[in-house]
């Protein structure tokens, strides 16, 4: 496999663009396990972002009932579909995906074949825009199964985080809200032409059918976690109040901490999903009175 990407991207005079962080995966094992994590079947819809020359898009297609390839460089889309000639199943939309409306083009899908009953999303994701990518997924999320990603290591690592370590934050929270997250393995730079300068992981995100909490605004309890995520140096109470997001002040806020029985020097890291929820809601509760 590394010997047909070096030779595709001869063929058709392929530069690699460093502002993509395009780094083609040319280890089969590593494409093989990354399928078999998505755990892909025959009624399955498959969108896959960015997948270059399609290492992997055929591995892919070969179980899928039907792929969608979002590749963004115009001049990957002559070998992207060369190498796809032979799956009628695959198709390529050449665009940004932080551009397209997901949920357009999934149900347009589904629409047209019945027999697809799941939908899940497949990437070797590029590093710099790896947060926002993912949270275009969850939370425009139209029914949307698992996501596996292969993503930068010190990312996922942050992504499935636990209340009280050094990493875990508001990335940690926003994920874990909307899915199950678990890493899967990690992936050398040796297995990329050209190497990454980091480590990667792939990661596996259960999309759940309800979040696990219970809110009654949505947007306070995002406001109420970056918040305080925001000053970690500072107690909780304290980055709640300096964030002039809510109408609380700081004894009110000290208020909502006891009657949770949380010491009211807690940081924001300590706290797990449904504290930050019961918080929000507190507060949220609070604006309207």
């Amino acid at each position: 496999m590394r010997q047909d990407t070096k030779e595709l991207i001869q063929k058709f005079k392929i530069r690699l663009t460093k502002s993509l962080g395009q780094n083609f995966l040319v280890d089969e094992n590593i494409i093989n396990r990354i399928v078999d994590a998505s755990n892909i079947s025959e009624t399955d819809l498959v969108i896959e972002v960015g997948p270059g020359i399609g290492n992997m898009t055929k591995k892919l297609a070969q179980k899928a009932g039907r792929i969608i390839a979002v590749e963004i460089d115009k001049y990957l889309i002559p070998p992207l579909t060369e190498v796809l000639k032979d799956y009628p199943n695959s198709s390529i939309i050449n665009q940004d995906i932080l551009k397209i409306s997901i949920r357009d083009v999934i149900e347009a899908e589904m629409a047209a074949n019945d027999k697809l009953k799941t939908v899940k999303i497949v990437a070797n994701l590029p590093y710099y825009i790896t947060t926002p990518i993912i949270m275009k997924f969850l939370e425009e999320n139209p029914g949307i199964h698992t996501l596996v990603f292969m993503i930068q290591k010190e990312v996922a690592d942050r992504i499935v985080a636990s209340p009280g370590g050094k990493v875990y934050g508001a990335l940690s929270v926003a994920v874990q809200y909307y899915s199950k997250a678990e890493k899967v393995f990690d992936v050398s730079p040796h297995c990329f032409i050209p190497q990454p300068d980091v480590d990667s992981t792939v990661i596996r995100l259960n999309v759940y059918d309800k979040p696990q909490v219970e809110l009654l605004n949505k947007d306070v309890f995002f406001q109420t976690v970056k918040a305080s995520f925001g000053q970690r140096r500072k107690t909780l109470v304290n980055a709640l109040a300096n964030s002039n997001k809510f109408s609380a002040d700081k004894e009110k806020i000290k208020e909502i901490l006891l009657r949770m029985g949380i010491n009211e020097n807690i940081r924001g890291e300590s706290l797990s999903i449904s504290q930050f929820a019961q918080i929000a809601n507190e507060l949220y509760a609070m604006s309207r009175v």
